[in-house]
């Protein structure tokens, strides 16, 4: 038969996996998920009371377990659980219809329980909402790593660039004749480049045509029929 008070001498006194001892304050607390608040003593020991509740939150939703010394034979069936609506006020009603003839610090100690876990779950979905940002480590040694290399390639990359338009400088000016084998392709798309800058499209306003310019037009063109016609007289005489 289950004795509360020889379990909680036994627990008190001599070694318990749960209970953890405060440094700074003269205070012991309790890791035992069942604890309704926390603390190791004998009215909130979870071990040491045959008839405890208790309330717990799972992934979002608030339960309320139960036990009693009837089911101290089942350890598999000796909590009843029990889930509570997210209505805050329908919770507290069931929460009181279940205990209605247990202690009162039982009672008070569940209700209290249940509002904080409902507290945190609202700041919760506040947060989720808001963008908050986002810590991420760095490792900084393999930041210094990759500048160097790339500090590295980038110097190695400008050396190759300058050597190549040096050799093609000195390849226009002939300096080195035609002993120097230059590949062909770099050579002629070097010319091809230089002559698209020199052919780049110039634009320029100008102004409308005046009446005067519109009558030299017509003059330049007649004199031009004029020449064709006195061209085929003449082959015409030839002939």
């Amino acid at each position: 038969m289950q004795n509360d008070e020889l379990i909680w001498q036994n627990i008190n006194l001599n070694f318990c996996s749960y209970k953890v001892k405060a440094k700074q304050q003269k205070q012991t607390f309790c890791k035992n998920e069942y604890n309704v608040t926390g603390l190791c003593n004998r009215q909130s020991c979870p071990l040491a009371n045959s008839k405890y509740a208790t309330v717990r939150e799972e992934k979002g939703v608030c339960y309320l377990y139960m036990k009693v010394i009837e089911r101290a034979h089942t350890p598999k069936e000796m909590w009843e659980k029990i889930k509570l609506p997210r209505n805050y006020e329908k919770a507290l009603e069931i929460i009181d219809k279940h205990l209605i003839y247990w202690p009162k610090f039982t009672v008070h100690k569940c209700k209290q329980r249940y509002t904080k876990i409902v507290q945190y779950l609202i700041r919760m979905r506040k947060l989720r909402k808001k963008n908050t940002k986002k810590l991420v480590s760095r490792d900084l040694k393999m930041e210094k790593r990759e500048s160097r290399r790339e500090a590295k390639a980038l110097a190695a990359a400008q050396l190759d660039q300058s050597i190549e338009k040096e050799l093609l400088e000195r390849l226009k000016k002939g300096t080195y004749g035609d002993i120097y084998n230059i590949h062909k392709d770099v050579f002629e798309k070097l010319v091809d480049e230089e002559e698209e800058d020199e052919e780049e499209e110039e634009s320029e306003f100008v102004e409308d045509f005046d009446e005067s310019d519109l009558e030299d037009i017509e003059d330049y063109s007649l004199e031009m029929e004029m020449e064709g016609a006195s061209a085929k007289k003449k082959v015409k005489i030839t002939e």
